[in-house]
């Protein structure tokens, strides 16, 4: 049995038991939080989250992409959504690597390179701060004020939030 299939035999235990149809669309908590994708991250344990408390939007780093920015857009836009939160973590694999290294990778690989950023970074501290910064810039969003940036320490499991030099400022 592959993984894929031992993950549909799961599903199929979660439907039998499934009662939450009624949610509404809206998430109660009016929280959207960008998360990386890391599978040591679960969000629901860590926050106490239950299904629609909140939009959850993940991706490589966790990071204010174009496409998360779309998303929060939506979410916000004719979702509800209030508040933005954003999670890194230590130990991230897009610390261990520039894009120009693994394009060359992968462009040797399969002769092709990406034509998008991969959004590697060295500084995790820097990269919380930079999404935040780019979400209160975003002039598509009517709620840029309540954006907080958060690493998640896989070591001890404690969230801390990342504050300083963060910018205040909203630009239109």
């Amino acid at each position: 049995m592959s993984s894929v299939d031992v993950l549909l035999t799961n599903a199929e235990s979660y439907a039998a038991g499934f009662n939450l149809g009624g949610l509404p669309g809206r998430p109660a908590s009016a929280v959207a939080i960008v998360a990386c994708m890391d599978a040591r991250l679960n969000l629901y344990g860590l926050l106490g989250l239950a299904e629609g408390d909140a939009h959850i939007i993940r991706n490589a780093g966790g990071v204010a992409t174009d496409d998360v920015l779309r998303s929060l857009v939506v979410s916000q836009h004719l979702l509800g959504t209030t508040q933005v939160m954003f999670v890194q973590h230590t130990g991230c694999g897009m610390m261990s690597f520039s894009d120009d290294e693994v394009k060359d990778r992968i462009e040797a690989g399969t002769g092709h390179r990406p034509p998008f950023p991969l959004g590697a970074f060295p500084d995790l501290a820097a990269s919380v701060r930079s999404s935040v910064t780019a979400v209160r810039a975003c002039p598509f969003l009517p709620r840029r004020d309540a954006v907080r940036g958060f690493v998640y320490e896989v070591e001890t499991g404690r969230l801390r939030e990342i504050t300083d030099e963060i910018t205040d400022e909203i630009t239109d």
